[in-house]
């Protein structure tokens, strides 16, 4: 798997006229090579692929990476790279991920290489994880399967007086004993006024009686995520939260019905859209209905109104339309679904029916 991935990048190598490719960001490394550690650098030319780590993780590496060689450095490995004569021909053009280097990292690369022309080369590594293969779509759909097993473990502790950050904890916890390797990403808990920020982070605020509650959380397996959003009330819905649920829910089916391989990604956002903005509301519809999900939190292709993607077979996608109202609060709904030929195919079980705690 590793060399069929490292060998689809040479492809846009060659394309794009580089000699060879600096993989700097550790997501794109593990995916690249199934190595976990938290040091590495990747360097991909046209015949082979070299990983480079430090000391702590010899053992690790030796175990994990597949696809190419691993060496052991010490101090930084962009600046290690001037010990690797073989890196060195005078006019070599070495992309980089100019989304994940920094200024500084390249000039520590620049020091290293001399006589390689650095190049930016985010281009190469846009679609890098898009399209999922068997194995993929099953990590993703474990991980969708242990937030809808968490999040029903968590419902029992929404109640007036639970602080946020606890029930974020909670949440947290049983994705681990489910089987989650870590939170795919800050778990968000948004109760009350504070459910009309979309990012939302848990704090320490007291859910209140009324409240809505937003939770927007994913579980991690083999390094692929899930992303999910539900919300509830804690006690009685009012008429308006009932209300503002249901043209959430009904934008959110909506968009589900929509994807299919091929569909513009933006039609997909504007069936969304649409219904929330014919209520009344399409200025609480700050951000787009969604974005690819794998082995990174957020990939392409982008679902917005200014999307250019087009959707293919084996994307996964969250469709997440909301409608936020400052002062008051908020509501979310997301699942993951993966695209096929036919239509959208949804991972999550949780319920999707108004819950009154």
């Amino acid at each position: 798997m590793s060399a069929k991935r490292i060998g689809e990048l040479r492809k846009k190598m060659r394309r794009e006229n580089l000699d060879a490719l600096i993989v700097s960001n550790l997501d794109h490394v593990r995916y690249l090579t199934g190595f976990t550690g938290s040091a590495a650098l990747l360097l991909i030319t046209g015949r082979k692929a070299d990983m480079f780590t430090d000391s702590r993780y010899t053992e690790q590496a030796d175990k994990q990476v597949s696809g190419a060689g691993v060496h052991t450095v010490k101090g930084d490995m962009l600046a290690a790279l001037k010990d690797f004569p073989g890196f060195h021909a005078a006019n070599s053009r070495y992309g980089f991920d100019s989304e994940h280097l920094s200024v500084a990292g390249r000039d520590r690369a620049k020091q290293a290489l001399p006589k390689v022309l650095l190049v930016p080369a985010a281009n190469v590594f846009a679609e890098l994880g898009w399209v999922k293969d068997a194995i993929e779509l099953k990590h993703i759909a474990h991980a969708a399967h242990i937030a809808d097993l968490a999040f029903e473990r968590v419902l029992g502790m929404v109640a007036p007086g639970v602080r946020e950050r606890d029930l974020a904890a909670e949440l947290e916890y049983q994705m681990k004993m489910f089987g989650s390797e870590d939170p795919a990403f800050e778990t968000i808990i948004a109760s009350g006024y504070r459910s009309a920020l979309p990012h939302g982070v848990a704090s320490a605020k007291k859910i209140k009686k009324g409240d809505l509650v937003t939770f927007d959380f994913g579980a991690k397996v083999n390094g692929y995520v899930s992303d999910i959003t539900r919300t509830v009330v804690a006690g009685k819905a009012t008429p308006r939260q009932k209300k503002i649920y249901s043209l959430v829910l009904k934008a959110q089916v909506a968009g589900i019905k929509k994807v299919r391989a091929g569909i513009e990604a933006k039609k997909v956002d504007a069936a969304c859209r649409k219904i929330i903005t014919k209520a009344g509301y399409g200025k609480n519809f700050g951000h787009g209905t969604g974005h690819g999900i794998g082995f990174f939190v957020h990939v392409g292709p982008r679902v917005g109104a200014a999307s250019p993607d087009k959707l293919m077979v084996n994307n996964v996608i969250t469709i997440e339309p909301g409608i936020y109202i400052s002062g008051w609060g908020g509501v979310r709904i997301e699942d993951d679904v993966v695209v096929t030929r036919s239509g959208g195919r949804v991972l999550n079980k949780a319920p999707k029916n108004l819950l009154e705690l």
